[in-house]
């Protein structure tokens, strides 16, 4: 899922850095995510992997870093193989 998130971020997020130099546990903001990015990236991630984000599930420790993320996010997606994973990345059904 972080590869997923990762790439949400490189694509709509708009940061000052790339994401690939990025920790998993750096802060998003410090990298230049504003409130106009979260909800890019919100919206993105509920696309992409096929889930509503509960409203009080949208806080800004939400989105402080990519393990923020994939660690609220668990609980919403099914579990998805390998393979799977590298479809979505591909953008193939």
């Amino acid at each position: 899922m972080k590869a997923e998130l990762r790439r949400i971020l490189s694509e709509t997020a708009c940061l000052d850095v790339p994401v690939e130099t990025l920790s998993d546990t750096d802060d998003l903001y410090a990298a230049g995510l504003s409130s106009l990015g979260t909800v890019r990236v919100m919206l993105a991630v509920e696309e992409a992997l096929g889930v509503a984000m509960p409203g009080e599930l949208i806080t800004f420790e939400l989105f402080q870093c990519v393990d923020s993320l994939a660690s609220a996010l668990a609980p919403l997606v099914p579990e998805r193989s390998v393979a799977c994973e590298e479809c979505v990345a591909r953008r193939e059904p």
